[in-house]
């Protein structure tokens, strides 16, 4: 099956909402190799200007990730992630996330380009607290080979 031009402009569902603690920003601070103390210890955050732990800017792509589930498992868009390469991710922040947020996120598709015998699926998750406020925009490009390729 290729991949669907005709969930261009669809947006799913937001996601349930994803809590940010203190151990997942520690965590992934660690993993990337993030040492500013104020990504592990609430007392350099909060002397940084946060009011708790403040995640790395990359940590958006594990709530932006969440939301692009849908887009990759909805049938109707013809995505074999098995044949995926992630070809591009952008972060936007309109803030820093910190531990203690309630953020959801939903996912558009905004373009679906054929490209030899696949396909660039170019998509954008919204990030936002519950409440509304916006955090951070990701834009991601997925190239999904063709079953020749």
């Amino acid at each position: 099956m290729s991949v669907s031009a005709d969930v261009v402009g669809r947006t799913y569902p937001s996601i349930a909402p994803y809590q940010v603690g203190r151990e997942k920003i520690r965590e992934f601070a660690a993993a990337v190799k993030a040492t500013d103390p104020a990504h592990h210890r609430v007392d350099a955050a909060r002397t940084a200007g946060y009011a708790d732990l403040v995640a790395p800017p990359t940590f958006a792509i594990v709530v932006s990730q969440r939301a692009d589930a849908a887009l990759v498992n909805d049938p109707e868009a013809g995505i074999d992630f098995s044949r995926v390469v992630h070809a591009d991710q952008r972060f936007t922040h309109h803030r820093p996330i910190v531990a203690g947020d309630e953020l959801t996120a939903a996912v558009t598709v905004d373009a679906v380009r054929p490209l030899g015998g696949g396909a660039m699926v170019t998509s954008r998750v919204e990030i936002t607290t519950v409440d509304g406020e916006k955090v951070a925009t990701t834009v991601s490009s997925l190239l999904v080979r063709g079953e020749e390729q």
